[in-house]
């Protein structure tokens, strides 16, 4: 007959041998009472997560973001690596990533945010490798695309359009806060160039309202995105972060706090993907990664925003409100619907790891309390995980997705792993994960079957009465 210990050591080994997206039901491997009639299975691994379980999906990702970020340049035709860089020719490009990505896009930035929150974490370097090998090259190979802009004039056709010409908000903002933060960490070239006229973008030329918020002339005349706030404001924050000047974290604090009085509703605590000048009153539609660009937004702020700045208490206010309604919607597995209030959506992977990332941030910072939200960020990392799959790919992701208005279009938006979205907000929720699992302010609790996140300085828990 085989003994209670046996039986449970088998069965947590058979749970923790299962791929990372197979399908439940599973039972918590915590509960070493097998024979516990109280204890439910789940749609997701519950348990409480392992550094070294969260370090090996962070390898994954790295692993795989590594082998798809080529940084060469080749003939766009025939694909033959280029070595001469004496002269430019007209059809050089940078050679495509096989999962269709571009090293200067914003998305990127989010990765090497995500990738230098890893590096800091847990203290591996290899972590930034990617970081330094591709700002290596942007500051390499920039006159040789500089040239080729000047004479075969290329426009957007050129590889190197974001760093030559900024258009958009998008072209500019993220990679300029990841630039700053690089060169805080001191990783790769000296990058003052890229991050001068990007920042330059963010603060001086992208269109605006009149009461200077970040705006576009998309899809309406006069458009205001949520995802404003990310492709704008960090880059200010960062430049606040860099230079001293009050003028840039005065613009930061001002484009949250008024995208927040065209955007949120307080009812419901959550974002509306956008607003139209011309349609002010339209219905609104509360699009996950949207409210995950606006909390991962001012969570980078408080980062960095001075503490006596008057906009720092209004933020932070911003912050928690946002928080809450978020996490009073967080489903079944842990994750997050495509849209925040309709749970008939599917649930979608790069706005639940932002959701995580900003919610443990937020604890280990002591900016929301360890009671409730820690839970609720081990939970997000519970659902993520399982979207990780063997190769590093994050499954799950929406693609890019326009401020719409109808809910046909947002509820069948398609999800694929070459979707960028994704593989920096789980960088970041994995690498602050593994800081709140450490974090020594906090008692993590396995107490009736589940989790209790108990601040160490909030009283002694007593269970006898149970």
């Amino acid at each position: 007959m085989t003994s209670p210990t046996a039986l449970i050591a088998a069965v947590a080994a058979a749970l923790l041998a299962l791929p990372a997206h197979a399908d439940g039901p599973y039972r918590n491997p915590d509960n070493k009472s097998v024979y516990d009639a109280g204890e439910g299975t789940y749609p997701v691994l519950y348990k409480k997560p392992t550094v070294a379980e969260i370090t090996a999906s962070l390898d994954r990702i790295r692993g795989y973001m590594e082998a798809t970020t080529p940084t060469k340049v080749i003939h766009k035709d025939s694909g033959v690596q280029i070595t001469d860089f004496s002269k430019p020719v007209a059809d050089a490009v940078v050679e495509p990533s096989s999962a269709e990505w571009g090293i200067q896009v914003y998305e990127m930035g989010v990765v090497h945010a995500g990738l230098m929150k890893a590096a800091a974490v847990t203290g591996d370097k290899q972590y930034t490798a990617m970081t330094a090998r591709h700002f290596q090259f942007i500051a390499d190979k920039y006159p040789y695309f500089k040239a080729q802009e000047q004479q075969f004039k290329l426009k957007r056709a050129n590889s190197f359009a974001r760093m030559l010409e900024p258009r958009s908000l998008d072209d500019a903002g993220s990679m300029c806060a990841a630039m700053v933060r690089a060169r805080f960490a001191k990783i790769g070239p000296d990058m003052s160039q890229f991050i001068e006229t990007c920042s330059n973008w963010v603060y001086k030329k992208q269109f605006r309202l009149p009461d200077g918020t970040l705006a576009r002339e998309r899809p309406q005349a006069v458009s205001l995105w949520a995802d404003d706030l990310y492709m704008g404001v960090p880059a200010l924050a960062e430049m606040g972060h860099l230079t001293g000047k009050r003028e840039y974290y005065d613009d930061a604090v001002k484009n949250v706090l008024q995208m927040t009085q065209y955007l949120f509703n307080p009812q419901l605590g959550l974002y509306t993907h956008g607003w139209n000048a011309n349609n002010p009153d339209a219905p609104r539609f509360y699009w996950a990664r949207a409210n995950g660009w606006a909390v991962l937004t001012m969570s980078d702020l408080l980062d960095v925003l001075p503490k006596d700045h008057p906009g720092y208490p209004k933020v932070l206010a911003q912050l928690r409100l946002s928080l809450r309604g978020i996490a009073e919607r967080q489903s079944g597995t842990g994750l997050w619907h495509q849209m925040l209030d309709r749970n008939d959506s599917y649930l979608e992977t790069s706005a639940s790891a932002m959701f995580t990332y900003v919610i443990a941030h937020a604890v280990n910072e002591g900016w929301i309390s360890a009671a409730t939200y820690g839970s609720i960020a081990q939970a997000g990392w519970v659902g993520l995980s399982g979207r990780i799959n063997a190769r590093g790919q994050v499954e799950g992701t929406c693609v890019g997705t326009t401020f719409a208005s109808d809910q046909i279009y947002y509820y069948n938006r398609p999800t694929s792993v070459d979707a960028l979205h994704g593989y920096g907000p789980a960088l970041l929720a994995g690498a602050e994960m593994i800081k709140l699992l450490n974090n020594p302010k906090i008692d993590i609790q396995v107490k009736l079957r589940t989790y209790h996140y108990v601040p160490k300085d909030a009283g002694a828990t007593n269970y006898s009465h149970e």
